[in-house]
């Protein structure tokens, strides 16, 4: 991501990248190691983006979203807005409400958070992004404060009666992205596998 992100130009073409992740916290660039509570054999990874500690592991969906704001002509509240709006509009097309949270970025159903939101801007263009529970391990969030937050219970779409598989959420908040975004989608050449990521597509 900061690769792309330091090597493209004006006139590159704005990408989402959807992946899922082995097992791993990620503490954003304010981190506080305190919100570690029992991280046990799990690997902890320093990241540049925003926000606290937060779980990946399979079945979560991951979205890079690697976009020039200037082109956009947006800001960065803005496209976190959005992208909140697009997983709500995923979730009530299952059925589900969804909502926002003042002041604490993300999705959530009932008080439990389904999404979490952690960006990066840098050269005017966002790299990070997204992380949607689908059918993930719910147990690691128990070892640390989610979010930075004690006591924040997480939730998932397998959970909440949406019994989508990885690939066809995937493809399901593709379509709700780009037209929250106004995009039009262009599906490219897969390119190597990302050490410590893979392709979206396993199923739950």
């Amino acid at each position: 991501m900061r690769a792309f992100t330091d090597d493209r130009d004006e006139t590159t073409g704005d990408e989402l990248w959807l992946l899922e992740h082995p097992p791993v916290y990620t503490l954003g660039r304010a981190g506080r190691r305190e919100h570690l509570l029992a991280p046990g054999a799990i690997p902890v990874v320093q990241a540049d983006r925003g926000g606290q500690v937060t779980y990946h592991g399979p079945g979560q969906l991951v979205v890079y979203l690697l976009v020039d704001l200037h082109r956009l002509g947006l800001g960065v509240r803005r496209v976190v807005a959005l992208l909140e709006k697009a997983t709500i509009d995923l979730l009530r097309a299952g059925g589900v409400h969804g909502a926002r949270r003042e002041g604490a970025p993300g999705v959530y159903v009932d008080g439990r958070k389904v999404a979490a939101l952690g960006l990066r801007v840098r050269r005017g263009c966002t790299y990070h992004g997204l992380a949607l529970n689908v059918c993930v391990d719910l147990e690691p969030f128990q070892r640390i404060d989610p979010c930075g937050y004690p006591g924040l219970q997480v939730t998932r779409l397998a959970d909440l009666g949406m019994p989508w598989s990885l690939r066809q959420t995937s493809e399901r908040l593709q379509h709700h992205l780009a037209t929250t975004l106004g995009y039009e989608l262009v599906e490219l050449e897969p390119g190597p596998t990302v050490e410590g990521a893979g392709p979206c597509g396993s199923d739950c």
